[in-house]
């Protein structure tokens, strides 16, 4: 288990760094095991791939495995524990702090955590590391940071620059430094060879850079233009040219290793002017990018957007950008270390406000985009592309914070309600929700569009005198606007009802709604939601042909415009309504079905209870030991959510029937042994097998099929 991905391209070895870290974690003769390891060294050292070496090898120790969590592109020590749930993946729907539900999953498990780039965060990543290794005896904690992070137990390794041999050392070809300046000289030429005249060139250039990998990558880029000899020699050059006067300070650490600081300014220095001006404007992006939005937030009439692509591939080339193939297209990222210098130019030309604002003003299009698209047959395309953005979306958010007013963060998180909501994020939408709210109090459309929001995920938390106040002002608001206004606060309004369980009015509400003329209209989130209040409210009383007829028409509005998130959720109360009526294989198609979405969404909620009522038709036709293995998934999926059965009380109550007749069938020790295979099997590759028609229950742990 866990998210660790090799390196793309071949690097050498740090036996020594490596059995280090294993010792620490180990504990030497009369030393107590380290619990958190902080691997420190200056920017271009190579600490994280130190670290994720370090962790590929330590991961067969930890039953629950390793996960990177990658915090450069974090910006705010105070969504560091959200960060680390989503990379769990633990997407918690509680009122909860997020450091406490993170407590409470890692207490009884073992398991190793990689924060990544750290130096930023210390004072917020020494308080999490302290306050979760307290509760969760089987945590290990590995840390990357430029200093350390001050926390109680730490023990820190200083990651050093590669040896470099002495000239003449016959050993010279195997010294680490100039094996990876070799690695990457071959791939920079293909045709490149090491004779033993130019080996001592190789030796002296790791030398002049220090033996830093940063530093040795960027120099070997430029063996495509120059040989070894003549490499060496500007770079010698460069040094006396700048000596200590060519400084990047940042506030993490003193002026950068002089021998980085020469071979990033000379690799600034050798690039075009465009070249330079698309890194310094690159720099406000947070995470990855891909080239149109790169195109569209740099591009002026100094960098003609049609240049863009072609100078991204020159960069990449240069090993300032890294390119990314993903499965939705091609992305670049840039190293920290070069960021940081990129954003040192930015400021330095004046542009930095100005690019800030064009990369917020992209994102807010992309979000407006984004909402009206949502409600169609993109869905799934939209939610990729928004999770691939998520980095850049909070740096957008937080820059639009820091605007008098806030007025923007309040259309932003307004806009991406979708996001929120669909994507899996509500937590995290409640905080810049708030945020947003409290920034900007000036009436406005704007405000009841983000209250509305702000109602979606409270009600997904179960926040019901949070949500009563935002629905009361949402009401009083939209009363000076018009009638999107106005239906958004009709939408709050039915959710407070349904929260506080006054079904009957909230029955009553929701039928004057859909006796509008909603048909008629562009379809939007808010009949729909309407529609799925009418057929749960239904189930729940026992009017299934009726909640049936109202799924019909929530089917068929959808169907019409290619949604599916909603009509998901329509096929799972449509297979509620099916299992009570005796109807189980339409049962178990409409759940599957709804599982096939909220799955591909990553919309926690629905796949478990979809999850659920599986295991409901499953025990129902018979196949009891299937139905203990899926009860025993969905409690895996319900445990990264805070809340089994999203705390409905019908949902509990069905799940504590089928559980209770399931053991019947089986047999309490068969029972439980299927119920902890479901538990214990990957959630990603259970749910694959439930969806695959074809496929067989994956086998207890430790038994043959």
């Amino acid at each position: 288990m866990g998210n660790l991905t090799r390196p793309r391209m071949g690097t050498v070895d740090r036996r020594a760094e490596l059995a280090e870290i294993q010792r620490l974690f180990e504990g030497a003769p009369g030393a107590a095991p380290a619990r958190l390891v902080t691997l420190t060294g200056v920017g271009g050292v190579g600490k994280t791939r130190v670290a994720v070496d370090a962790a590929a090898a330590l991961q067969p120790r930890f039953r629950d495995g390793a996960w990177l969590v990658e915090l450069s592109p974090l910006r705010q020590g105070v969504l560091l524990a959200h960060t680390i749930a989503e990379t769990l993946p633990l997407a918690d729907q509680t009122t909860r702090p997020m450091i406490d539900v993170l407590a409470e999953y890692l207490a009884e498990r073992e398991l190793l955590l990689v924060l990544d780039t750290c130096e930023h965060l210390t004072d917020a990543c020494a308080l999490a590391a302290e306050a979760l290794l307290r509760v969760a005896p089987g945590l290990r904690i590995l840390a990357t940071s430029r200093r350390g992070l001050d926390a109680v137990g730490e023990r820190i390794l200083s990651i050093e620059p590669l040896p470099v041999p002495e000239d003449g050392d016959a050993r010279a070809g195997t010294a680490d430094a100039v094996v990876l300046l070799t690695m990457r000289a071959q791939e920079a030429v293909p045709s490149f060879t090491v004779a033993d005249a130019e080996r001592a060139e190789l030796v002296r250039l790791c030398r002049r850079l220090d033996g830093l990998p940063l530093a040795i990558e960027l120099a070997a880029a430029r063996l495509r233009d120059l040989p070894v000899r003549e490499l060496t020699a500007r770079l010698d050059d460069r040094f006396a040219v700048l000596g200590d006067t060519d400084g990047v300070t940042t506030d993490a650490e003193p002026p950068w290793h002089q021998a980085l600081r020469t071979a990033i300014g000379w690799s600034h220095q050798l690039c075009t002017p465009t070249e330079r001006l698309l890194w310094a404007r690159l720099s406000v992006f947070a995470g990855s990018f891909d080239a149109e939005t790169a195109r569209q937030v740099c591009a002026d009439d100094h960098l003609p957007a049609q240049e863009i692509p072609a100078v991204l591939g020159s960069l990449t080339e240069k090993s300032i950008l890294i390119w990314q193939p993903t499965g939705g297209g091609e992305r670049y990222r840039m190293l920290d270390t070069l960021r940081e210098y990129g954003a040192h130019w930015l400021r330095g030309i004046g542009e930095e406000d100005a690019l800030r604002r064009r990369h917020r003003d992209h994102y807010l299009a992309l979000a407006r985009r984004g909402d009206a698209a949502w409600i169609g047959p993109d869905q799934f395309a939209w939610y990729d592309r928004m999770t691939a953005e998520h980095d850049n979306l909070r740096a957008a958010l937080e820059y639009s914070l820091t605007e008098p007013g806030g007025h923007t963060a309040l259309e932003l998180t307004g806009s991406l309600w979708f996001f929120w909501h669909g994507c899996g994020f509500v937590k995290e939408g409640r905080h810049y929700l708030d945020q947003a709210l409290a920034a900007d109090t000036t009436p406005s459309p704007a405000r009841v569009k983000a209250l509305y929001a702000s109602g979606q995920v409270l009600v997904y938390l179960g926040d019901l005198p949070a949500l009563e106040e935002r629905a009361a002002e949402c009401t009083a608001l939209a009363a000076h606007f018009g009638d999107t206004e106005r239906s958004y606060a009709a939408a709050t309004d039915l959710r407070v009802l349904t929260l506080r369980g006054d079904l009957a009015q909230a029955m009553s509400r929701a039928e004057a709604q859909l006796a509008t003329d909603w048909r008629e209209k562009p379809l939007t989130l808010v009949p729909l939601t309407t529609l799925i209040f009418v057929a749960h409210t239904l189930v729940a009383s026992g009017r299934f042909e009726e909640a049936l007829a109202w799924l019909d028409e929530l089917s068929a509005a959808c169907d019409q415009n290619g949604e599916r998130s909603m009509r998901a959720w329509g096929d799972f109360f449509r297979s509620q309504a099916e299992l009570a009526l005796g109807r189980f294989q339409e049962a178990h198609e409409h759940a599957r079905a709804a599982l096939l979405v909220k799955h591909r969404l990553r919309e926690g909620m629905g796949s478990g209870l979809a999850l659920e009522s599986l295991a409901r038709s499953a025990n129902a036709t018979g196949r009891s030991r299937h139905a203990a293995w899926l009860l025993g998934l969905a409690t895996q999926l319900w445990e990264t959510l805070g809340r089994p059965q999203a705390g409905i009380p019908p949902m509990v109550a069905a799940h504590q029937a089928c559980e209770r007749q399931t053991r019947e069938a089986l047999g309490e020790d068969a029972y439980r042994r299927a119920f902890e295979a479901g538990c214990a099997v990957d959630l990603d590759t259970g749910i694959a097998h439930v969806l695959d028609p074809t496929g067989t229950l994956p086998p207890r742990r430790g038994e043959p099929r």
